[in-house]
């Protein structure tokens, strides 16, 4: 029976977060605090992100304006043009940065491809989006690709209604419990958690039960075993 296969990006299909995680490393180079440590920072980056993310949305050009941000309020020096030109480029390169897409996910896809309609389903900037989904040569195993500014338990239930998917044969397949597996969860879609080392800790939750049902896997090949 075919099953209707909805698959995160960033993070599940490819390396995403540790080029975030890189910028935020030369940043705290750059700031060069007298007293804080990198975890403080990156306390008062996570709060000024989860806010201005309901505001602005996700991608690197705005984690560009979180550092600059940041960068202004944790400063010990002159904040200088010059400085935030220098902090927003940190994030700016992310967009240069090489795809790296996981170990065993073409084969995988292709794989599934074979049994099953997939969609892919992120979140983020759209045209950052869309050149990463390029870029990675992984649009052609999937028959639906749908953009959206965040994923919650209502976009989940608008693709479900625009894509005319039975929600007792789809499942979401993704890194992140908050954006992937408890809002579909939420939803009545089943589940696949598939855990990264690196999953941005702003997408970090406990995964709640919900009218779906959930699967945990180790890696993105083993979905071989079970579709």
């Amino acid at each position: 029976m075919r099953l209707h296969l909805i698959i995160d990006a960033d993070d599940t299909l490819w390396e995403n977060n540790i080029y975030f995680e890189r910028a935020f490393d030369e940043f705290v180079e750059f700031l060069s605090h007298s007293s804080m440590t990198a975890r403080e920072i990156r306390d008062v980056l996570d709060e000024i992100e989860a806010v201005n993310a309901k505001i602005h949305g996700y991608g690197s050009l705005n984690f560009g304006r979180n550092l600059k941000e940041c960068y202004q309020h944790l400063a010990e020096r002159e904040v200088r043009d010059d400085d935030l030109r220098k902090v927003m480029g940190f994030a700016e390169r992310i967009l240069d940065c090489p795809m790296e897409v996981i170990d065993g996910v073409p084969e995988t896809l292709e794989y599934l491809s074979l049994r099953h309609d997939l969609t892919l389903f992120t979140k983020g900037h759209p045209e950052e989006q869309k050149l990463k989904v390029d870029r990675s040569g992984l649009a052609v195993f999937f028959h639906h690709t749908a953009i959206v500014r965040e994923k919650d338990t209502s976009a989940y239930r608008n693709l479900v209604d625009e894509r005319r998917l039975d929600p007792d044969r789809t499942w979401m397949i993704g890194n992140s419990p908050k954006s992937d597996v408890n809002p579909a969860l939420e939803a009545g879609l089943n589940a696949v958690f598939v855990p990264h080392a690196h999953t941005w800790v702003l997408e970090k939750e406990e995964i709640r039960p919900g009218e779906g049902r959930l699967l945990v896997v180790e890696r993105f090949e083993d979905l071989r075993q079970h579709f």
